[in-house]
């Protein structure tokens, strides 16, 4: 299976943290599945990072280190991304998570985050997000 994980699902992730559901971290750590990261998470923590927002364990420049220590690839935005996006309903305003959202639904992959907002955007769909 496929798996998009959202950006604070990847920073609990990485920090071992309790707040990552017991379910998400056995999909992420499940060898048979692909775990994929958006370009779109790296920007917002890059972001929340420079402005002292989120703290990291190590220096933001290493983040890419610790993704492929997990296995994990990481999805870049293309076009298709934003035509889908520009058709989502407004049922989140944050633009990081929209695209997120509209990653997971053009690339067919689950979505890992724990903000069930999300389901608004899978009704119907065979794909959805899990936490």
């Amino acid at each position: 299976m496929q798996y998009l994980i959202d950006t604070h699902t990847f920073i609990w992730f990485l920090k071992g943290s309790e707040n990552l559901s017991k379910c998400s971290r056995e999909i992420i750590e499940n060898e048979e599945n692909e775990i994929f990261i958006s370009i779109v998470s790296l920007w917002e923590i890059s972001i929340k990072v420079a402005l002292g927002k989120l703290q990291m364990t190590a220096p933001y420049e290493t983040i890419l280190a610790d993704i492929y220590r997990a296995d994990m690839a990481i999805v870049s935005l293309d076009f298709a991304h934003t035509v889908m996006q520009s058709s989502l309903p407004f049922y989140h305003k944050d633009p990081f998570d929209r695209l997120i959202a509209s990653q997971a639904l053009s690339e067919k992959m689950d979505l890992l985050s724990n903000d069930a907002i999300f389901d608004n955007y899978f009704v119907g769909s065979e794909i959805g997000r899990i936490w």
